[in-house]
C-alpha cells in the first residue's frame, strides 16, 4: 500500500492511497476459496467447485465486496500510520478501480483539533443557594386551597364571583359559531379574559332562566371572521352555585394524596427546594459553559459546524412553518371543556392561540396522538468514542445542545432568533452558535475521555424510563424506539454525559456558594436572559 498525502491546510487532509493490484487479487482468490467450501452446484461435490467457474458466477459481486473492505481497511491503515484522528468519516473517491489494475483513490477527512488542557482548578465560578423561606410555603399551600376549592347550590340570584351551569350557544346573525355550544358549562361570573361585558349581563339570573347577552368582539381579536362583530350568546341556566371559602387543614392535604397538613407542607417544601436547585444548577452550568467559550478558542471541524448549523436552520425552519400554520388554523373556535369553571371567551375563542395553548396541550391530527419520543437536536452526526469504554459513542456536540425546555434552552447563554429576524443574519448568528456549540462539545467530550467519565447501563436505563413515562400506555413502543435507534439512543446518553462532565469540572473548580432568597434567584436569572445578546 502507498499513502502519498496531496493537501494539509487547517484540519483537513487529503490523501491518496494505492492498492496493488495482486493484493487485491489475492483476496479475491481467498474470498472465492470461500465461497467454494460452503456453496452447492449441480455435479460438484461441496468444496469441489472449479475456481474458474465460481469466478464466472460471483466474480463481479466478490470483487465489489474485495474493493468496499480494501478501501476500509487500507483507509483506517492509512490514518493509522499518519496519526491522524478523523472528526468525521472521511470522503472517498475511486481514481481507478479497474480489473488487473492497482486499486487508487483519494480520501479528504477532517481532523479532531489539538485540545488545550484546561486549568478547571482556576475557573471562578458562583452556585447560589436558596433556603425556602416559610413565607413561601405558606403561598403555595393557599394556591392550592385555592384552586381546591368547592361551591355549593344556591336558590338565590346569580353574584359576581358565583358560578353558573349552563347550556350556551353563540350567534353573529343567524350563523352559529363553530365551537361554541356545549351542555353543562361552568362559567365564573367576574374571572378575567372574559370578553367585555359578557359575564356583567349574567349577574342576577337564576336556575331556570335565559339571558341573551350580547357582545362585541375587539377589532384584534384571534379569529378575523369575528373581529369586530356583533355576537349573541344564548345563555340557559340550569344552576347558580357558591364558591365555599378556601380551607387550609387536614383535608386539603387529603385531597392531593396525603394525610395531614404538616406532611403536604414538608412535601411542598422538598419541592420547592428541588425546583429552586434545578434552577441555581442551571445558573451555574450556564456560567461554567460561558466561562470554557471565553477561555478555550480553538478550530473546530468545519463539517461539524455544517452539521450542527443545518439542525439549527431545521428547526427555526420548522417553527416558521408551524407558526404560519397556526395562523392558518386560528379561524376556528375551541370548545372549552365540559367541567370546571371556564373562560367564557374561550367558548369561541381561536385554536392554536397562545393564550390557549392548544397547539402544545392537544394533537391536531390523528399523527400527533402517535407516541413521538422525545429527541435533543442532534447538533452533529459525529460521535466521540471513549477509550477503553464499551459504552456507545457520545455525539460531542449534542451534550451542549439545548433541550426542549426554555431552561435548559438558556443553559449555555445561546440566543434564540425571533422567528421575524431578517434570514440572513439568522443565519450569520446561527452559524456562530453552531461553532460554540461543537467547540464546547468537543472540549467537554476530550474532558470525559480523559478522566473517563462513562455513561453507564443503568443510567441509561433510568433515562429509558423516565423517556418512556413521558407517553402513558405507549411505554413499549418507546422502549422499542430507542432500542432500534442508535442516534436516538444516543441523544438519551448525551445530556447524562455532559451533567457528569459538569460535576466534575465544577468540582474542580470549586465555586463560591451565596445564599440568595427565591426572588434574587429568579430575578437575577431573568436578567441573565435579558442581558444575553438577541439573534
Amino acid at each position: 500500500m502507498n499513502v502519498t498525502e496531496t493537501s494539509a491546510e487547517g484540519l483537513k487532509r487529503e490523501l491518496t492511497i494505492t492498492v496493488p493490484a495482486n493484493e487485491v487479487e489475492d483476496k479475491i482468490t481467498r474470498r472465492l476459496g470461500e465461497i467454494a467450501q460452503s456453496i452447492r452446484l449441480p455435479g460438484f461435490r461441496p468444496g469441489k467447485v472449479p475456481l474458474p467457474l465460481l469466478r464466472q458466477r460471483y466474480g463481479p459481486a466478490v470483487r465489489g465486496e474485495v474493493l468496499e473492505s480494501a478501501v476500509q481497511d487500507s483507509s483506517a491503515e492509512a490514518m493509522r500510520e499518519h496519526n491522524l484522528r478523523p472528526a468525521l468519516p472521511p470522503r472517498v473517491e475511486i481514481v481507478s478501480a479497474a480489473e488487473g489494475a492497482d486499486l487508487e483513490y483519494k480520501i479528504s477527512v477532517e481532523l479532531m483539533p489539538e485540545m488545550p488542557e484546561p486549568d478547571f482548578s482556576s475557573l471562578s465560578l458562583e452556585k447560589l443557594v436558596v433556603d425556602v423561606p416559610d413565607e413561601e410555603i405558606d403561598r403555595a399551600v393557599e394556591r392550592m386551597a385555592e384552586g381546591q376549592r368547592k361551591s355549593e347550590p344556591v336558590e338565590r340570584p346569580a353574584e359576581a364571583g358565583d358560578i353558573l351551569v349552563a347550556d350556551v350557544v353563540g350567534r353573529v346573525g343567524d350563523e352559529e359559531i363553530a365551537g361554541s355550544r356545549g351542555e353543562g358549562r361552568q362559567i365564573e361570573l367576574g374571572a378575567e379574559g372574559l370578553l367585555p361585558g359578557f359575564t356583567e349581563q349574567l349577574v342576577g339570573v337564576g336556575a331556570g332562566d335565559t339571558r341573551a347577552v350580547r357582545v362585541t368582539f375587539p377589532e384584534d381579536y384571534g379569529n378575523p371572521d369575528l373581529a369586530g362583530k356583533e355576537g349573541v350568546f344564548e345563555v340557559a341556566v340550569k344552576e347558580v352555585r357558591h364558591r365555599l371559602p378556601a380551607t387550609v387543614d387536614d383535608e386539603l392535604a387529603k385531597a392531593v394524596g396525603l394525610d395531614t397538613l404538616t406532611e403536604l407542607r414538608q412535601e411542598v417544601r422538598q419541592r420547592m427546594a428541588r425546583d429552586y436547585a434545578g434552577v441555581a444548577r442551571q445558573r451555574l452550568k450556564r456560567g461554567l459553559l460561558d466561562k470554557l467559550a471565553e477561555r478555550y478558542d480553538f478550530a473546530v471541524p468545519p463539517g461539524m459546524v455544517e452539521m450542527e448549523f443545518n439542525s439549527i436552520w431545521a428547526q427555526y425552519e420548522a417553527d416558521k412553518e408551524r407558526r404560519k400554520e397556526m395562523a392558518a388554523e386560528a379561524g376556528g373556535a375551541a370548545a372549552p371543556p365540559a367541567e370546571g369553571p371556564i373562560d367564557a371567551a374561550a367558548i369561541i375563542a381561536p385554536e392554536e392561540t397562545a393564550l390557549e395553548g392548544a397547539s402544545e396541550r392537544a394533537p391536531v391530527s390523528a399523527e400527533a396522538e402517535k407516541p413521538q419520543p422525545h429527541e435533543r437536536t442532534p447538533a452533529a452526526h459525529h460521535a466521540v468514542s471513549h477509550e477503553g469504554s464499551t459504552d456507545e459513542p457520545i455525539d460531542a456536540a449534542a451534550i451542549v445542545a439545548p433541550e426542549e425546555t426554555a431552561l435548559e434552552g438558556a443553559s449555555d447563554s445561546e440566543p434564540a432568533a425571533a422567528l421575524d429576524d431578517d434570514d440572513e443574519k439568522a443565519k450569520s448568528d446561527f452559524r456562530r452558535i453552531a461553532e460554540r456549540r461543537v467547540r464546547l462539545g468537543l472540549l467537554l467530550a476530550e474532558v470525559g475521555r480523559n478522566n473517563n467519565i462513562t455513561v453507564s447501563q443503568e443510567e441509561l436505563n433510568q433515562a429509558l424510563t423516565q423517556e418512556a413515562r413521558r407517553l402513558p400506555g405507549y411505554e413499549r413502543q418507546v422502549i422499542d424506539y430507542y432500542r432500534k435507534n442508535p442516534d436516538a439512543l444516543n441523544n438519551l446518553r448525551a445530556p447524562i454525559f455532559e451533567d457528569k462532565v459538569v460535576d466534575f469540572i465544577v468540582e474542580l473548580a470549586k465555586p463560591d456558594e451565596r445564599k440568595v432568597t427565591p426572588q434574587e434567584l429568579m430575578t437575577d436569572d431573568e436578567a441573565d436572559d435579558e442581558s444575553a445578546p438577541a439573534a
